[in-house]
């Protein structure tokens, strides 16, 4: 299988198992983040969710990837749909767990990564809350590191989504 064409044509598998691609999504700015439910970064999901909650209407997304990329996400996919919708409260789609780095990273996340390199030119993720700004026709715009400031991200989001 060789590699998608473009960001809309990657597939991706929701918590509940249904698969979709991108496509869905088309004509929205997105942010997509690999998150962890034991990660000190963890704060960040209810932030993320307030961003959801004030651009959603707007055609905003946050879409989270959970990681067990640098061990701190035991949960399984059902348990972690229960923590982040049931107990955190959070809005925004959530996806099954994938890797980010090396040959079984998903191709949303090689994608993603060859576009954006990191510091220096590395393709790799550091760290979770690693986040991706992809804008309306699919472009990846910006990566943010997991100690980006939120309201940097949101001050780029509000620029892509034309809002004072």
């Amino acid at each position: 299988m060789g590699s998608p064409k473009s960001f809309y044509d990657i597939d991706v598998c929701a918590v509940d198992g249904t698969i979709m691609r991108l496509e869905h999504y088309r004509g929205k700015v997105l942010l997509i983040v690999n998150t962890a439910s034991e990660c000190g970064f963890a704060m960040q999901l209810q932030e993320l969710n307030d961003l959801q909650q004030r651009y959603q209407d707007l055609g905003f997304s946050v879409l989270a990837f959970p990681s067990d990329q640098f061990n701190q996400e035991p949960l399984d996919d059902e348990d972690i749909r229960c923590f982040l919708e049931e107990k955190q409260g959070l809005c925004y789609p959530i996806f099954r767990k994938v890797s980010v780095n090396g040959p079984e990273a998903h191709p949303l996340f090689q994608h993603l990564t060859n576009a954006l390199p990191g510091l220096f030119g590395t393709r790799n993720i550091k760290w979770n809350f690693t986040k991706f700004l992809i804008g309306t026709k699919g472009t990846p715009l910006r990566r943010y590191g997991p100690v980006t400031n939120l309201e940097v991200v949101e001050y780029d989001i509000r620029e892509l989504l034309h809002v004072d």
